[in-house]
């Protein structure tokens, strides 16, 4: 199992530079995030687990360990995230297997802990 601490951290660091470079951009982004991902007709671990599935099809590295992490804060289980993983293998093919082997790394490495 992969120890994922320093992209987590790189992440955030370029999160932090982008969120300084373009202020109102990154503000207007975390409304519409925060707006989407509330609790309605979908529940927020609904949501954010459909976001992993989306983020590993189109095979964003950073949006997998962010929502990855979101979906186990909020209680995915392995099982749920491996069902995610199963629909966007579907979705995108080969590449989505990949990605996807690396959100259950991710989510078995944050689990363990």
């Amino acid at each position: 199992m992969a120890d994922y601490t320093d992209q987590f951290k790189q992440l955030g660091e370029n999160n932090r530079l982008l969120g300084k470079m373009s202020p109102d951009v990154m503000k207007a982004f975390g409304q519409v995030h925060g707006e989407v991902i509330k609790d309605a007709a979908l529940d927020k671990k609904t949501k954010e687990l459909i976001s992993l599935g989306i983020a590993i099809a189109v095979r964003c590295e950073g949006c997998i360990l962010s929502h990855t992490r979101s979906c186990v804060m909020m209680g995915a289980t392995l099982e749920e995230i491996a069902e995610v993983v199963n629909v966007a293998i579907m979705m995108g093919g080969g590449p989505s297997t990949v990605y996807g082997a690396k959100a259950l790394d991710i989510a078995n490495s944050l689990i363990e802990k």
